[in-house]
This record gives C-alpha cells, structure tokens and sequence, in this order.
C-alpha cells in the first residue's frame, strides 16, 4: 500500500510556541500560502511541558491584543525569591538581574499553546495533532520536499500487522522544524547539512548542552498558596559540582508549580535526577508549602542550555529550524518560551518574501539567518553566552563568574567560553560513591511508576519499539560493567531496567512508561540509544502542564 501525498506552501513539524507562532504570522502576512502543522502528541499540548514564567515580549508582537482574545495568562509574576539551600536551611540571595520577573506572567505553557492552536486554525492554518513526522523527504538534489508520517499498526519487527496505515505525504516548498529539545528529525538534518560546521555567526557550533527539568503539579491549601509568588532555589540536594536547581510558581485556583533541573552534564553515574527532584521537595523550605496538598500531575524533558554559541546552522535547502529545536533557551533567564516564538515569527516572515519573490527553496533561508542575528533574540543569548559554561568548575565558582560577568562586563566580556557535550563528562562507577536515596513516603514524596501514572502515558505495546539501540551488547558489556546501569537512573519514568532473571543480570526496556523527554538520547555515555519516533497520538498527555 502506498503513501497517499499532500502538498502545501509550508509544513510546521511541531504544534510548541514556535510551530504555532510561525503558522501564525505566515496567515498574517499572506492568507494565500497554505500552511500545515504536524504534532505527534494527541492534541496539541499534550507534549508540552515548562515551568513556566512567560515572557510576553514575542507575544506582544505576534498578537497585541492577546488580552481581548483571551489568552490564557491570569497570574502576573509577583515576588521573586532566591534561595541558597543547605541540607537543614537557606540563604536567601540576590535575584539575578536576569530572573526578575516583573511584567511577566506564570503560565500553564501547555494551555498558551492550545490557545494559540486556535488562533493559527482561526487564520486558516491547518493543525493535525496525533501524526507523528518519522521521516525527512528529499528532492533528488538534497534539497527537503517535505516529511512523511509514520506508519501505523506496524508489528513489532516492523512488519505491517492486520490494521497497518501507511504514513501520510506531505509535500512543502519550505518545511519549518520546530520539534523542540533534541528533535530527532533535526539530528538527522544536522547530519545531512553538516549544520554544526556553519553556526549563524558562521564559525563551527559548540556541542549542544542539555538539562533534564522535572515537574509535579499540586494543588496546596489555601493558606499556603501566594499567587504571583516565584522562588528558586540552588544547592541542596545537589553537591556543588552538581549544576541544577529549582523552581516553584504559584498559579491560580490554589495551584504550585515545582520542578527541579538538573544539568545533564553531571559527573556521577548514581546520580537520579527523579530522586534529586523527590528529595528537594522535603526540605523546611519547600515542605510546609505542599503539606496537606495533592499532586495533580507529573512530567519531565530535556531543555536545551548551550546558547548562543551551540546554535547550528539554522537554514539548508527547503528549510529551517526555529524554536528550541536550534536550541534558543536562554539558561541565566530560565525561559525559552519568547525566544522560541520570535524565531518562528523570524522564519515565517522570511518564507513568506522567498514565496513572493519566487526564490528557489534549494537556497535555502539565509534571510532567516541574517534576522535571527540582527534580532533581540541574538543579542539577548550574546549576553548570556558565559553564564551555564562558567559552573563547568562548580557551583561557587560558577555564581563568582556569574556576577562578574553581569556586574563588571554587562554581558559582553572578551571571551566566549566552550561547551562540551554531556554524555562525556560522565566517570566511571568505580571512581564515584553510590546515593542512598530515601524510599518515597507515597505522601510528599513518590516512586517513579505512581508518577509516569499521573503524566497519563500511552504506547501501543505491539509497535516497534521507539527507544533503539544502535548495538544491542553494549548495555550490559558498557554501560553495567562500567558505569553501573546509569540509564535506569537518569530516566525519569522507568523506561530502562537492569533486572535479575535465572541469577543473571539483563537489560530490559519498558517503552510503554516513556514521556519523551528524550534524557537518554543525550546522557547515555556510549550515545548507542537512538530515540526515534512511536505511532502519532502516543506519549504523555498532558492536560495543562
């Protein structure tokens, strides 16, 4: 059975900020190009997951009367709190002049992009949730014609089963990936276009740089509820070598936001950023909050922390990448939100003059390029570019180069310092001590399967699996013998397990618990998982984180 084909002006891959800012502004400037967004989750955000403080700096631009549309941002930032944590107290610190919040306003990130979802539908963009881009499709001089859904009803060794459904077609002169952090198609476009040789400045790109951000959702009584409020936290539980941190953003209707993050560029194979993230929540700061609270939902992702200098190539024949899949997050400001919309804005302003003009897609975008560096975007991550690289020497040194870099050079000291990519920085087993995490009390603090439960997962067992190994023996010959099973540690929802069947050790992937957050295609210090994409419809759902 053969793919049916669609063919439009411009395909979005990625129903985030980006995708849907880009479809946007696209129908603003020419109701005429047809425009189509893909989104593997079942509705859109679904797959969304942030903090989230928003900045409405983009959204202003995009659509000033937001307010009068109904947008869904009802909390305005209010006090800021920043606090040194020790294992039994806290320091509270000077706010950085970059997490200020004044003006901003905490959002449920998953709802802002359901609104506008709506508004891109209301200008005549046509958004499909629930089809999953498995594959770039490709003219045959190289240039991108489009991608193709995946197939559905697929056995599990890849055979088409008795209710199989050929993936869809759908044919661009230009296609926008927005896939955000780590896109597995955008890997794969890195490598075809060689995008980390040409970064936007046009000097090689460093390695990008991740984090893992976990969240929980509760509902707290109302006297331990301060809507506007915003604390974060460094230190405990992390030792100092550790880079990460928290957050805690009281919404409306008696509801917290808490998450904690934890750079992906870690030394100790022990290390369980799920179990970091239980703990934190028992310290006398954070505790009386949640008690006699309810968590409401649970949910993790990688974001991105390279900056300016790990952003790639943004444009190749037929294309470009926009959002957080280039990798536009600001790390010092903790937000990515604004820069991920201002760029999709950037491209669709740039796809709609080359459809005017009747440039050749093969060209690619370079206008695009060109507005990105000439932007606020580029100038806001030139001066931030010091800030994550300076904690490669620890937590103290990190906060003294930090003030340095922000009280003495304002952002723009002479020198721009080297990321490195996170699964090297990991030791083996035998050079680091074991963590006694805490068994969870089921009350404040919880196990991993109660929680992948809350973010309301879902895979069709009988598919391939998503989560594939580049060489099968290198788990058990690798990562057990070496660096003592890390994978089951950095995963947050239980995917990998090493068990114990007949006296052995074996590895054993549960993909059914996975909620793409795409932690093991970073971390895995061998690089031999491949994340790739399930069925359309399938992972975390989401309601409203």
């Amino acid at each position: 059975m053969e793919r049916e084909s669609m063919e439009f002006d411009v395909v979005i891959v990625g129903a985030g900020p980006s995708g849907l800012s880009a479809a946007i502004r696209i129908c603003q400037l020419d109701p005429e190009v047809s425009v189509c967004v893909v989104e593997k989750g079942s509705e859109v955000g679904a797959h969304i997951l942030s903090g989230a403080v928003l900045e409405p700096r983009a959204l202003n631009e995009l659509i000033p009367d937001w307010k009068e549309k109904g947008a869904p941002l009802n909390t305005p930032a209010g006090k800021d709190k920043f606090l040194l944590l020790g294992p039994a107290g806290a320091l509270r610190l000077p706010t950085p002049p970059q997490m200020k919040n004044h003006g901003n306003y905490i959002v449920s990130l998953g709802l802002v992009c359901r609104w506008l979802g709506e508004q891109a539908e209301a200008l005549g963009a046509e958004v499909y949730p629930g089809f999953a881009a498995a594959e770039v499709l490709y003219h045959d001089d190289g240039t991108v014609k489009g991608i193709a859904t995946g197939d559905m009803g697929l056995n599990r060794d890849g055979t088409p089963g008795p209710n199989h459904q050929p993936g869809m077609e759908l044919h661009a002169k230009y296609t926008l990936f927005a896939e955000g952090c780590r896109g597995h198609l955008t890997k794969t476009l890195e490598q075809k276009f060689d995008l980390r040789s040409k970064g936007p400045e046009g000097t090689p790109a460093d390695p990008q740089t991740y984090g893992i951000g976990l969240k929980e959702l509760w509902e707290v009584k109302p006297e331990n509820h301060r809507p506007g409020e915003i604390l974060h936290t460094i230190g405990w539980p992390l030792d100092s070598k550790t880079y990460g941190g928290s957050f805690l953003y009281h919404l409306e209707n008696n509801q917290v936001a808490l998450g904690f993050v934890v750079g992906l560029d870690y030394q100790n194979p022990y290390l369980s950023p799920y179990d970091e993230l239980q703990r934190y929540k028992t310290h006398p700061s954070i505790a009386p909050i949640l008690e006699g609270g309810r968590r409401i939902s649970y949910g993790a992702r990688a974001l991105n922390e390279g900056g300016y200098q790990s952003v790639p190539g943004l444009s190749f024949p037929g294309g470009c990448l926009i959002g957080c899949t280039a990798g536009f997050l600001n790390t010092p400001k903790i937000k990515g939100s604004h820069t991920a919309m201002k760029t999709g804005m950037l491209a669709a302003e740039a796809v709609v003059d080359a459809l005017k003009s009747g440039a050749n897609p093969a060209d690619g975008l370079p206008a695009y390029t060109q507005a990105v560096r000439d932007s606020w975007v580029w100038k806001e991550l030139y001066k931030a570019r010091n800030m994550r690289p300076n904690f490669h020497w620890g937590m103290w040194a990190g906060l003294i180069l930090g003030a340095i870099d922000t009280f003495l050079f304002f952002g723009h000291a002479p020198w721009t310092l080297k990321n490195r990519a996170d699964h090297s920085a990991l030791k083996k087993a035998k050079d680091c001590k074991p963590i006694d995490y805490p068994k969870p009390d089921g009350k404040l603090t919880f196990d991993k399967l109660s929680s992948v439960q809350l973010a309301g997962t879902f895979h069709e067992e009988e598919q391939p699996c998503h989560l594939t190994l580049k060489d099968d023996a290198v788990p058990m010959a690798v990562n057990w013998a070496e660096y003592a099973g890390p994978e089951a540690r950095f995963c947050p929802a239980g995917v990998y397990e090493y068990v114990e069947v007949d006296g052995k050790t074996q590895f054993q992937i549960n993909g059914q618990n996975c909620i793409h957050c795409k932690t093991c295609d970073i971390k895995d210090p061998t690089q031999n998982i491949n994340w790739v994409t399930p069925q359309g419809g399938e992972g975390p759902n989401y309601p409203n984180m």
